[in-house]
């Protein structure tokens, strides 16, 4: 495996091949696009700068014709007349007639303030501040522009306002204006004010791909924005956006009187090209200021022309890029195959094992000779690692012997010792109330005793039952008395914890064809191990006998034991024959079942299938809270597939107890020498 910072010979010719063409190529690609850039970027704001000076003379032009045609109508002999159906008619014609767009024209009495006629409804629209500019008595002087009160309309800022309905249109983000000029009657009195509402720079809501013209943006000189395409940008100060350090440079400027361009952000992520200029303010309070135009447009908007250009040249490099790289990959190749020969002969583990040799037919001389000592050096490694090979087996296979022994050791001498321990404790501490307890926690402890030795006999044997070296001695069995031997080894323990102990009637013979030392074996690893993992509650073990319903004998080719030895075979004279062998599916048709329930710290259902390998544990807690080395169950399956039975585990999850399931073959019920013999050993050891 390569260490961080070496390459492959092949890489490093490719690399060094491409860095001498394919950034020559990128630069010159690079330079291309810039200078295209930044000729479009020229260009859109040689338009813009334009496009805001046209805007501005726009609103020049259509201010003054406004002012003019209002002085106009003001002095139009139909408002002499007192009919309000003249003068609605005429107000009518003017809307029609003006050259900008009209929201509202009207008519207002000053005398009465009531409207007289109107377009856009009984909402006012007259500013009280443009009647203190005029005269009440008309000395004969002829009306100019300079009569017309001009304001500028901005959105209403609560819900109460009097032009709420009139200003909150589709095109609130326009520049509206508010015109009014005086109308005097025949005496030369000042009767009626005329208005007129007008909005300036229409524009579309999207800008067109490549469009330079841009939307309007008015700013007047307190830095109140009056027209936007946002409307609720309308009114607020430029103080307020989010770009106003650049907003306020292009207003100092225009304000000085230069007509250039600003990149701005109205919209944050969102960059904006403005060309920018200024114009008188028309409005007749801001009287010596300025307003400044812009014409903005989205950056991309401004250069929708590069992506072509960046189309092209992006192709192009790809097919410069390819060519390059292909040609490299070519020369590179015939220049690093050989040593990729000798590299991947040298990572191919199965050449140790075989006799081929080291690739040798290179053009280059050196690398031939290369070839050649290493075949020699490959010869020697080969013998070298089959010695090495051979002495690791040799420890492994000592290895495994040790811990198995280990681990079986201290694993099954500590059950009957607990016994052995806790019957001498009661007895030396006095909590027997006679002689004939202390007796029988001594023969408890004697048995126990006897049982650990024989443990001790069989150490060497269960060694051997990974191997598959172990035999079994299957003989007749009563069922039963095996159980009142585990349990009376586990009652102490089982007493000392306070757990509640629950068996069914054991009074009746179970003959089973079992190794007895090594049934006994079993069901103390079972009875031990719930026993140990069960802090409270209780214990319970049953017994049942189930009719086989298949072949016993193809069930025991399938776990590997066609026929096991018998110590005991019964003949047809009623007696038993020693050293016969017994096919195992022609002797019983049932079997018997110990199941051992507890309320233990049951078992993860994913960890289940663990218990049943050598050595483990569910995990490291269970193992330090509680020990053990992890063969009990192991040993146990062994034990029981010899003995041609199972034993099998159930729980339904973490601190739901267990359930342990052994099932052994039984005497057949038809066999009456067999249940004498059976029934005898047990009175007779009983």
């Amino acid at each position: 495996m390569a260490k961080p910072g070496q390459y492959s010979f092949r890489r490093i010719l490719l690399s060094r091949l491409l860095l001498l063409s394919v950034p020559v190529l990128l630069t010159g690609v690079y330079v291309t696009y810039r200078k295209a850039r930044s000729t479009l970027l020229e260009t859109a704001r040689q338009n813009l700068t334009e496009s805001a000076v046209r805007k501005g003379e726009s609103i020049h032009q259509s201010i003054a014709a406004l002012k003019a045609n209002l002085i106009t109508a003001s002095e139009s002999v139909a408002l002499q007349s007192s009919s309000s159906e003249a003068h609605q008619q005429f107000i009518n014609q003017l809307a029609q007639q003006l050259p900008t767009q009209i929201d509202c024209v009207q008519l207002l009495d000053l005398q009465t303030n009531q409207i007289v006629a109107s377009t856009c409804g009984n909402v006012s629209i007259f500013s009280t501040e443009a009647a203190s500019s005029w005269t009440v008595q008309n000395n004969g002087a002829i009306a100019n522009a300079s009569k017309v009160y001009v304001m500028a309309l901005l959105p209403p800022t609560t819900s109460t306002s009097r032009t709420k309905d009139i200003h909150q249109t589709k095109s609130s983000g326009q520049l509206k204006l508010l015109f009014s000029a005086p109308v005097y009657n025949s005496s030369g009195q000042l009767q009626y004010t005329l208005s007129i509402q007008s909005t300036l720079l229409q524009h579309s809501e999207k800008i067109a791909p490549g469009s330079l013209s841009g939307y309007p943006v008015v700013i007047n000189q307190d830095k109140i924005i009056l027209a936007h395409p946002l409307p609720s940008r309308v009114g607020r100060n430029i103080t307020q956006e989010p770009d106003a350090n650049r907003l306020q440079i292009a207003l100092n400027n225009a304000l000085a009187g230069r007509e250039y361009f600003q990149h701005i952000s109205f919209e944050n992520n969102q960059e904006l090209l403005a060309g920018y200029t200024s114009i008188s303010s028309p409005v007749t309070t801001e009287a010596n200021q300025k307003w400044t135009i812009l014409a903005v447009t989205p950056l991309d908007k401004a250069l929708v022309g590069l992506r072509d250009i960046q189309r092209v040249l992006f192709i192009l490099t790809c097919g410069l890029i390819g060519v390059c790289f292909l040609v490299t990959l070519y020369v590179a190749r015939d220049l690093a195959r050989p040593l990729e020969k000798l590299r991947d002969y040298a990572l191919n583990e199965s050449h140790l094992h075989s006799a081929d040799q080291i690739p040798h037919d290179f053009q280059i001389r050196e690398l031939n000779e290369l070839s050649k000592a290493l075949n020699g050096m490959l010869a020697r490694l080969r013998h070298w690692a089959e010695e090495l090979e051979r002495a690791w087996k040799e420890a492994q296979d000592a290895n495994q012997l040790k811990n198995e022994f280990l681990a079986s050791t201290s694993h099954e001498l500590r059950t009957p010792l607990n016994g052995i321990i806790g019957c001498l404790r009661l007895v030396k501490d006095g909590f027997c109330d006679d002689r004939e307890e202390e007796l029988d926690f001594l023969q408890r402890a004697d048995d126990a005793a006897i049982h650990l030795l024989g443990i001790i006999n069989d150490i060497l044997d269960l060694a051997k039952i990974e191997a598959g070296k172990l035999s079994v001695e299957i003989e007749p069995v009563d069922l039963r008395k095996l159980l009142d031997e585990v349990i009376n080894l586990q009652a102490v323990p089982i007493q000392s914890k306070g757990l509640a102990f629950n068996t069914t009637d054991l009074d009746e013979v179970i003959p089973v064809r079992a190794d007895p030392a090594k049934l006994k074996q079993v069901l103390l690893n079972v009875v031990g191990n719930a026993t140990k993992f069960t802090d409270s509650g209780s214990i319970t073990i049953s017994t049942r006998i189930e009719a086989v319903t298949k072949n016993r004998q193809e069930t025991a080719k399938s776990n590997g034991a066609f026929s096991l030895k018998q110590e005991f075979q019964t003949q047809d004279n009623g007696q038993l024959e020693i050293g016969k062998e017994l096919p195992v599916g022609e002797v019983y048709s049932s079997s018997a079942i110990v199941t051992v329930q507890d309320t233990g710290i049951g078992i993860d259902p994913t960890q289940q299938s663990k218990l049943f390998r050598p050595f483990v544990m569910v995990d490291g807690t269970t193992t330090r809270k509680y020990g053990g080395t992890g063969l009990g169950l192991a040993i146990s399956r062994n034990l029981m597939e010899m003995m041609g039975g199972t034993i099998t585990l159930f729980s339904e999850g973490d601190g739901k107890g267990t359930t342990v399931e052994i099932t052994l073959p039984t005497m057949d019920k038809g066999q009456e020498t067999a249940d004498k013999i059976v029934s005898g050993q047990g009175k007779d050891e009983g």
